[in-house]
């Protein structure tokens, strides 16, 4: 089957030849007809599977090529949970209708609301929007939604895990209610499915496979490695590959900024990727890693869904997720588009639990992976110079001479903790934080009081010590005078109230006293007479 089976506009096909789409992905196959149709629809399908083209191309299509002298009311309305993916969508409706005439435009929090407003006055066929922003705009009466003909809800179970949904249902509420409503979500829980029965009318549902289930084109693996000892162990892993992008994923943000400023100290260029990031400093990283100017992204959950990345080769899960089913869309962001991939995580002991239930999930055990040569061979040498260990007595079970209790499946391999063979690099002596200048929150730092190589002469040498002498004895002979000023008495006397004295010595004060006083006797004698 081909794009041109479905009847689609050629302008429409002339697009997709140039981003090189000839062939429908399953979601696409089951769901286009389904929508020209102007059916209503739920798409459950694994991320990664090609769900924007799913609905991106019968909106186009139905809406047919502008009329001119029309206005642009928003016809088609699509909501999604992050901005990443707003900007993702539109860019791919860009793409898809560049030669049909139509008009989109994003809007989304976290930048100035100018722009937006003002591409909204223009006219805009297709609004994609996230929904905080979207509602905010309304209440501003900045944007109007009552001519919408087809609702999309994307990533809806994200919707509901960011708590979204009062907002979505808000903005329900002012849609018109003839209208085509299209709902797409990886996992289905039964609020999401609660929501879908309250909005949809007699809906086609296409699932193109299990829920939370990954691709079977992402290759897997698993190092057991402790908190200290992952440090090391992902800058080896990226020096071993060698590839030009690699996506790393954080539990937290300030993990992920911490992982950032070692990888640029180790001469890795990396940037990070999180919530507390400014909009700017987003779509400055996303946009370098895409065109490949930086080798490493560190992202929180917060790039797990919808981030479409062409050809990423390489996804590494610093910190396993707690809840499985994030695992599933954070490697979703290799091995798209029916491409290859690899997905690498690293599991401390903490973390066994969460690996147990991401396999559960699954329904596969990830293959446990040896540790970089020159790591193994480091442990190698450290073990053949430790003592032989004792060896512990194994508790045979009463029957079949088995051992009472498994082994653990953590390899035998490398498992102490490497900052000692592997240290930071050490500071130079001398150094303060105030001597060190840094570009951004994620560059290299870069110290400007770079330390001398060549020592000085004998002569230099004794005009550093002649000057070192001097300034001590200035400060002994101003130390000592000091403390002679403070042991002596203090021999002058108040002057009267009234009376301005000029700073003068000691000694000459007591004479300037008794003449004031004998004019003031001269004056009391001469008012008696």
């Amino acid at each position: 089957m081909k794009f041109s089976d479905f009847q689609i506009d050629p302008s429409i096909l002339r697009a997709l030849r140039e981003v090189g789409y000839e062939t429908p992905t399953p979601i696409q196959a089951q769901a286009i007809p389904q929508i020209l149709q102007g059916r209503d629809l739920i798409g459950c399908a694994q991320t990664g599977t090609g769900k924007t083209a799913a609905f991106s191309l019968p909106i186009l299509q139905r809406m047919g090529k502008p009329v001119s002298g029309q206005d642009r009311p928003v016809r088609a309305l699509i909501l999604t949970p992050t901005r990443e993916l707003a900007l993702q969508i539109y860019e791919n409706i860009c793409q898809y209708g560049r030669y049909t005439g139509r008009v989109a435009t994003v809007i989304y929090g976290g930048v100035s609301q100018v722009p937006q407003v003002e591409a909204l006055a223009r006219g805009a066929d297709i609004l994609v929007a996230t929904p905080g922003r979207l509602w905010d705009l309304m209440g501003q009466k900045l944007a109007d939604i009552s001519r919408v003909e087809c609702f999309v809800l994307d990533e809806a179970d994200r919707m509901l895990d960011m708590g979204f949904l009062p907002d979505v249902k808000r903005i329900l509420g002012k849609l018109p209610r003839k209208r085509q409503t299209l709902l797409f979500s990886a996992t289905m829980p039964p609020e999401i499915e609660s929501l879908a029965k309250s909005i949809l009318r007699r809906p086609v549902q296409v699932s193109v496979a299990p829920a939370a289930t990954p691709v079977e084109t992402i290759a897997q693996g698993i190092y057991f490695a402790e908190k200290m000892e992952k440090r090391v162990l992902l800058q080896e892993v990226l020096r071993e590959r060698n590839l030009p992008q690699t996506l790393v994923f954080s539990r937290t943000k300030h993990g992920a900024d911490r992982i950032t400023r070692e990888l640029n100290r180790a001469g890795i260029p990396a940037r990070a990727l999180h919530g507390d990031k400014s909009q700017g400093a987003r779509q400055t990283a996303l946009k370098l890693f895409k065109e490949c100017k930086i080798a490493v992204l560190v992202a929180t959950d917060i790039a797990a869904r919808g981030l479409d990345i062409s050809e990423l080769p390489l996804v590494i899960n610093f910190d396993l997720p707690n809840l499985p089913e994030t695992y599933v869309h954070r490697i979703g962001r290799t091995g798209r588009a029916g491409m290859s991939g690899t997905a690498l995580s690293f599991c401390a002991a903490d973390e066994e639990p969460y690996l147990r239930e991401i396999e559960a999930l699954i329904r596969m055990s990830l293959p446990v992976l040896p540790w970089p040569e020159r790591l193994a061979q480091a442990e190698e040498k450290k073990t053949a110079k430790a003592k032989p260990a004792r060896k512990k007595a194994v508790v045979q079970s009463a029957e079949g001479g088995k051992p009472a209790k498994q082994a653990s499946h953590r390899p035998a391999a490398p498992t102490v903790a490497l900052a000692e063979k592997y240290p930071k690099p050490a500071k130079p002596a001398g150094r303060s934080a105030k001597n060190r200048r840094r570009s951004g929150e994620d560059e290299q730092r870069v110290d400007i009081a770079s330390p001398r190589t060549n020592e000085l002469s004998d002569e230099a040498a004794a005009r550093v010590r002649a000057k070192i002498q001097q300034k001590l004895a200035e400060r002994a002979a101003a130390r000592q005078q000091q403390t002679k000023a403070e042991s002596e008495p203090k021999k002058a006397r108040r002057p009267e109230k009234g009376r301005k004295i000029s700073k003068q010595s000691s000694d000459d004060l007591a004479p300037q006293v008794q003449k004031t006083r004998r004019r003031a006797s001269r004056r009391r004698q001469g008012s008696r007479k």
